[in-house]
């Protein structure tokens, strides 16, 4: 008993450190220090919202990392973890006469900027907030990788899957707003498993057998690729026909290591084997399966008429971010030993903190030898009085 419970701990410990990498990942993979403004609209950056100075959900708004930081320290922030394509909204039409302390001038609106309900602090189909004080149920959060909201994992309609082997998930709304990745689905995609009951009951998981539905691809218009390939190789084509039993090299191969095809559309050379699987709940795929989708002409016409030609894009992806942020210098930094025992909101406020601090310290540094005075030990204790007292009006004022 006593060994299977330093299992179970061995287990939380590992679990609590690699969620505190991923904070860190994607804070690393950010700016600190300067708004984002300037670089325009980001690939993909950790965005944050202001529920002090934006709280009205007719007029949501994002700011980048460094503003969070450094404008909106203090104010009750949401953190949404990251974005594509956003640029950050701070001090805008949308602030009223607050203005960045980083970049005042700025245009009025991002019209390019994509908003949903997580940026008044509310998630999933459920509409509810993270952390849910009201929710006895400890349940993980799943990002999808299009719409980019976050759902509780029993409001997926399917079950979870083993993260290490699939790396991304499209919710169903978004499979349907994109209804020939159903046909991708059939052949790279992990295999359909559907809850089956009322949610207040024991929910009961149903393998679906693809080939006795009676699932038709969905295509029209720009989606609707114009040619077909008939050289297909038998062999290929019965090693992609199966959904399941793929090995994790399969699973987590890089892009690079995809076999290039020569075929006109991959698209129609798939549906023409046939292959469905049932049009219903969350769909998990592996890091590689973007690489296998088509890119003639037609399709990629289709992706931007759904809007999600940003599949297309490896770099797009979440672990190709948060592989940016390993590169950064925390790395196996201490604080994750320090902050181990924290739960996640905790984390982060160490994390803002460290950051400050380091800000605060470089700042002051910077201003002795600007100045040419001698860093004496008086004002060293005068530089951690004054952030001591920062940080005591901050916290006051949180109260009020």
């Amino acid at each position: 008993m006593a060994t299977h419970k330093d299992d179970l701990d061995t287990d939380e410990v590992l679990a609590n450190e690699e969620e505190l990498q991923n904070a860190l990942c994607v804070l690393a993979g950010s700016d600190p220090e300067n708004c984002s403004y300037s670089r325009g609209y980001v690939k993909r950056q950790a965005v944050f919202a202001c529920n002090t100075c934006t709280p009205s959900a007719a007029q949501p708004a994002g700011v980048c990392l460094a503003c969070a930081n450094k404008c909106h320290d203090g104010h009750d922030i949401f953190e949404l973890y990251t974005k594509r394509n956003f640029r950050c909204d701070c001090g805008n039409s949308k602030f009223g006469d607050f203005q960045c302390h980083l970049c005042p001038v700025k245009d009025e609106e991002n019209v390019r900027n994509h908003y949903n309900h997580n940026f008044n602090g509310c998630y999933c189909t459920c509409d509810r907030p993270y952390p849910d004080t009201d929710d006895q149920n400890d349940d993980e959060m799943i990002q999808c990788v299009v719409c980019e909201d976050w759902f509780h994992s029993r409001h997926l309609g399917c079950t979870t899957v083993e993260p290490e082997e699939l790396q991304e998930m499209v919710c169903e709304a978004c499979m349907n707003k994109a209804p020939f990745l159903w046909i991708y689905a059939a052949h790279f995609a992990a295999p359909p498993v559907i809850n089956i009951g009322h949610p207040a009951e024991e929910e009961e998981e149903v393998e679906v057998d693809v080939e006795d539905e009676d699932c038709e691809p969905s295509r029209s218009g720009d989606e609707e690729p114009s040619t077909s390939s008939e050289h297909t190789k038998q062999e290929e084509a019965a090693n992609r026909s199966s959904p399941c039993k793929r090995t994790h090299e399969e699973m987590s191969d890089s892009p690079g290591a995809a076999t290039t095809r020569t075929v006109e559309c991959k698209l129609k050379e798939l549906q023409a084997q046939g292959r469905e699987r049932l049009r219903r709940g969350a769909v998990f795929w592996p890091y590689s399966w973007r690489s296998e989708l088509c890119t003639c002409t037609s399709c990629k016409r289709a992706y931007v008429a759904a809007e999600v030609q940003f599949l297309m894009d490896q770099s797009d992806t979440i672990l190709a971010y948060e592989e940016k942020g390993l590169d950064e210098p925390f790395g196996q930094h201490p604080l994750m030993a320090l902050t181990s025992s924290m739960d996640h909101v905790q984390q982060l406020e160490v994390i803002y903190g460290f950051n400050e601090l380091k800000t605060s310290i470089s700042a002051f540094l910077e201003q002795c030898v600007s100045e040419g005075k001698t860093v004496t030990v008086e004002a060293v204790h005068q530089f951690f009085e004054e952030l001591r007292a920062r940080k005591r009006r901050r916290t006051n004022a949180g109260y009020q």
